[in-house]
């Protein structure tokens, strides 16, 4: 299968063999990548997020799993967005942060609370032994318009989020966080703030990845609204 954008460059897509699923488990999944990867530009990678596609370093991808749709593409209207009182809440909370939008560049502190919170949040898994060759071909590869927002209390990083802008949006590609502040709620704070950068860049839509029903840890997407859902090639309301 293959695309061409308006620069006539021609965009192949493979699909990868089975490997464990990171969300359900005991399933396999599989992802059709889009190669090659110098072929992709901004303007295509925006084209390919609206297509369901997400980013992972240099790579460019979208579940392609044989009998299995769980995983669903969804984007929050930005200008729209109205938060519940428990948003509100969480807004009021992190308004001290200090907010910095920086280039991908190593910093140690961003390095060490990466492996804080993998290894908190997500024991035993793929990245939590993550070495920092490992989380820069992660976090700081990209051939796309990317940058690291930085969110701190005084000379302490509590979270980062790797933001990447579209010609439509933003995409919220990963965000890691201090995962031992009592009563924070972090992720959903750096949601929150990027549907007002968004808003304030005029640009309508924050792509928020995949939902997954079955999955605990996808289920606080679904209380941002108004949501909409990729299904059969056209956006709708969630």
């Amino acid at each position: 299968m293959s695309h061409r954008d308006a620069a006539s460059s021609v965009v192949h897509f493979y699909a990868t063999a089975p490997y464990p699923c990171s969300y359900l488990d005991g399933r396999e999944a599989r992802s059709q990548v889009a190669i090659p990867v110098e072929a992709i530009d901004a303007a295509l990678y925006s084209q390919l997020v609206r297509m369901g596609f997400r980013r992972s370093g240099y790579y460019t991808y979208r579940p392609f799993c044989e009998g299995c749709e769980a995983c669903v593409p969804v984007r929050l209207r930005a200008a729209q967005f109205a938060p519940d009182r428990a948003q509100r809440r969480t807004w009021l909370h992190h308004q001290g942060l200090a907010v910095r939008v920086l280039p991908l560049a190593f910093d140690a502190r961003h390095f060490e609370l990466y492996r804080r919170y993998q290894r908190a949040r997500h024991p035993g898994g793929g990245m939590s032994e993550d070495g920092s060759q490992q989380y820069s071909e992660f976090i700081l590869k990209s051939r796309v318009d990317s940058v690291l927002v930085e969110f701190s209390e005084g000379d302490v990083v509590r979270m980062v989020s790797l933001v990447d802008r579209l010609e439509d949006g933003l995409s919220a590609v990963y965000t890691f966080y201090d995962p031992d502040v009592p009563g924070a709620s972090y992720g959903n704070y750096s949601v929150m703030w990027q549907a007002r950068w968004a808003r304030e860049l005029g640009l309508p839509f924050l792509y928020l990845g995949y939902w997954i029903g079955e999955c605990r840890k996808m289920v606080y997407k679904s209380r941002f609204k108004p949501l909409e859902r990729l299904a059969d090639g056209a956006w709708a309301p969630f």
